[in-house]
């Protein structure tokens, strides 16, 4: 075992409890009554399955890492600990760990997850600023707000140094653009960002004023420039990063993503995904977007919410939370939500890609508190 898994399970013992039904699948808060088990089964399987799928495969014995299943797995398992009295990460988790290490360790020699060769220009580089930044969100993750270990600061060093220094995206990432929303859209270079800003809100202090001082200014000067511009979708992961970066927004900025958030929520209490993007998205093969509450809006706006400081016991936040507890698949443990860019076929495996997603969200937003 190397030493950086070592230390993640160290920190797993300090890690916060959530409020749970202690030693029961059956997890308990003000939301409602749901499968804590089922919901760390699904993830477990999901990710499990991505790892060893044909499509996911990498060079060196590793796997791509994915912004539908890899990325809010890293995200959300971990938040499932307590419930099931784990005292460290899952088996699934610690291989997403090893394949991060590794893939951080043997920078100079990985190959990027697309290449021009292959997939067509500039793949190589969106591919290449796409993967520096989810290496550093995961691993920095993993040790929130204890000293960063040599493959944490390896991995940021990798972000740093892909970061635009010039030109209209100053402060950005080049990132993996194929058309699809919400991940690899023409406007998901900001959502990188923030996932960068992430990044850097796990790490100390310190840090942050010190060695990354000026990659952390360029980064909030990009972010706040482009702001104006961009989806609902984008600007909720804008205020998650806000919570964990001082000064990335205003307190009156914060007010107003939260305002039009809640502008937003169905009557039954969730959001639908659809309505979260720009308004002059369509899917590519001409069918309607889902309209109706989803798992991954749900989760994500709900979460997001509580890290902003909204009270889960706010009316509008506890209905959205007894839509999440009310709307789990009972059977698989997960919560849905439908592509973005095409109708998919239900059983097939592309089809869960949102799925996974929503389910690591609902599972961070029921276990906020």
């Amino acid at each position: 075992m190397s030493n950086y898994i070592a230390l993640v399970l160290a920190i797993a013992f300090l890690a916060p409890t959530p409020i749970f039904a202690s030693g029961s699948q059956i997890a308990s808060n003000d939301a409602g009554v749901w499968n804590s088990h089922s919901a760390a089964a699904y993830l477990d399987q999901r990710l499990s399955w991505w790892t060893t799928w044909k499509n996911a495969e990498r060079d060196h014995g590793t796997f791509c890492i994915s912004c539908h299943t890899a990325l809010p797995y890293a995200l959300g398992r971990p938040a499932l600990r307590a419930a099931l009295n784990e005292q460290g990460p899952s088996a699934s988790e610690r291989r997403l760990l090893e394949n991060v290490t590794k893939r951080v360790r043997l920078w100079p020699e990985v190959l990027p997850f697309y290449s021009d060769e292959k997939n067509g220009a500039p793949k190589t580089a969106e591919a290449r600023g796409t993967e520096a930044v989810l290496n550093a969100l995961i691993l920095t993750g993993y040790e929130a707000g204890g000293k960063l270990s040599a493959d944490a600061r390896l991995a940021l060093d990798n972000m740093w140094a892909l970061q635009l220094k010039s030109g209209q995206e100053k402060g950005a990432w080049v990132w993996l653009n194929f058309h699809n929303e919400p991940w690899e859209a023409d406007d998901s270079q900001f959502w990188g960002a923030t996932l960068a800003a992430l990044a850097c809100g796990n790490t100390p202090k310190d840090y942050r004023s010190g060695i990354a001082r000026e990659n952390l200014k360029l980064l909030t000067e990009y972010l706040q420039q482009a702001e104006r511009t961009q989806s609902l979708l984008n600007r909720l992961f804008l205020l998650w990063a806000s919570t964990k970066v001082p000064d990335l927004l205003s307190a009156k900025q914060q007010k107003s993503i939260i305002d039009e958030v809640l502008g937003k929520q169905q009557e039954d209490g969730g959001w639908s995904t659809s309505s979260l993007v720009a308004a002059t998205w369509k899917r590519r093969d001409g069918t309607p977007l889902e309209k109706k509450s989803d798992g991954y809006a749900t989760g994500l706006v709900s979460f997001v919410l509580q890290r902003a400081g909204i009270s889960a016991t706010r009316s509008e936040l506890k209905k959205a939370l007894g839509w999440l507890a009310k709307n789990q698949d009972k059977a698989e443990g997960r919560w849905t939500a439908a592509s973005l860019n095409k109708e998919r076929d239900p059983a097939s495996d592309a089809a869960r890609f949102m799925s996974d997603a929503a389910t690591a969200y609902a599972v961070l937003a029921l276990t906020a508190n």
